[in-house]
């Protein structure tokens, strides 16, 4: 494991990284902006246009998107060391799946905007329901359980988007892939977003001394003096939570919430008091940087936003995986 100070240079590049995602997004999009111009619309002055093009479409999609990266990143390092996999991400819950029906259904009925968000959402709490129903016993709180329901609500969930994308008509069939493969287009109020990704932290780090002794097992953590079932569901809660709030937001953004926390306890970082603010921090970077990438690098053409973490994340990973090795 890494020393204090050597982990130092990482905390402070996330710490400049973060802020700098925000004005690269603001800076850079479809529509190209002269420099003064950009910074006339920054400070609030310039032509109307400017002004709406910097505060109206790109700020709100960046926060966004910063705050889904955060809550998928969050959400991916609770499940880790809830499941002890670190391949543990929070699709694996069925979630995400519950939600890509709903959202996909409403589609196919002609529905779109706010109606879209709420079948989504209705489809995620069902999904978050049958795995809590499923998952429990008398016998109280059950990891494996969890695990095992999570898997097959995903595993449901995909034929019936398999099937939906299979009846719905070809006009229709981009805008679902776009909602499948991560869509930050409509997401136009951040601030569900930010509060979710508040609550979800606060708990989160609430939890953060009896999680660094659940990493040690549950046997373990439990001689430690460590409520290991109400842990276990406070952060299950938490994830839960975590994972609905960014698939409302964006859809299904892949990748984030597999490759940040296992980025950063190969790193050293694996005390939850620091991982858990720094994965938030790194997966909302990571996601305001993609999606400036998707926007941009082929404009007037756009990308899933999920395409391009997993193009960013998979070779960084790999390339810290072959130098650990």
């Amino acid at each position: 494991m890494r020393s204090i100070p050597a982990r130092r240079p990482i905390v402070a590049a996330l710490a400049v990284a973060g802020p700098l995602s925000i004005g690269v997004a603001l800076a850079f999009g479809s529509v190209h902006l002269p420099f003064e111009e950009w910074l006339h619309a920054l400070a609030g002055q310039g032509s109307d246009t400017a002004r709406e093009i910097v505060w109206g479409l790109r700020a709100p999609r960046a926060f966004a998107g910063f705050a889904v990266g955060a809550l998928l990143a969050l959400a991916g390092a609770l499940l880790q060391v809830l499941l002890r996999n670190p391949l543990a991400d929070p699709y694996i819950l069925g979630v995400s799946g519950g939600a890509a029906v709903g959202a996909l259904a409403a589609m196919l009925a002609g529905l779109a905007g706010s109606l879209v968000h709420a079948s989504a959402f209705a489809g995620a709490c069902a999904a978050a329901l049958a795995l809590f129903v499923f998952s429990m016993r008398f016998t109280g709180w059950n990891i494996h359980r969890v695990l095992l329901a999570g898997v097959g609500i995903a595993a449901g969930a995909g034929a019936a988007v398999s099937l939906i994308l299979t009846l719905a008509p070809a006009g229709q069939v981009h805008g679902m892939l776009f909602w499948l493969m991560g869509d930050l287009s409509g997401a136009e109020h951040p601030l569900t977003g930010w509060i979710a990704l508040a609550a979800a932290l606060a708990l989160a780090l609430g939890l953060a001394r009896q999680l660094d002794g659940l990493s040690l097992g549950p046997l373990k953590a439990q001689s430690l003096g460590v409520a290991v079932g109400r842990t276990q569901a406070l952060a299950f809660l938490a994830a839960t939570g975590a994972t609905v709030s960014a698939v409302m937001l964006a859809g299904s953004v892949g990748f984030v919430g597999l490759v940040v926390p296992h980025l950063l306890r190969l790193a050293g970082f694996t005390g939850h008091r620091v991982l858990l603010p720094l994965a938030a921090l790194a997966g909302g970077t990571l996601v305001v940087f993609a999606d400036t990438l998707a926007r941009a690098v082929a404009a007037p053409l756009e990308f899933p936003v999920g395409a391009l973490t997993a193009l960013i994340g998979v070779p960084v990973l790999l390339v810290l995986l072959a130098r650990l090795r």
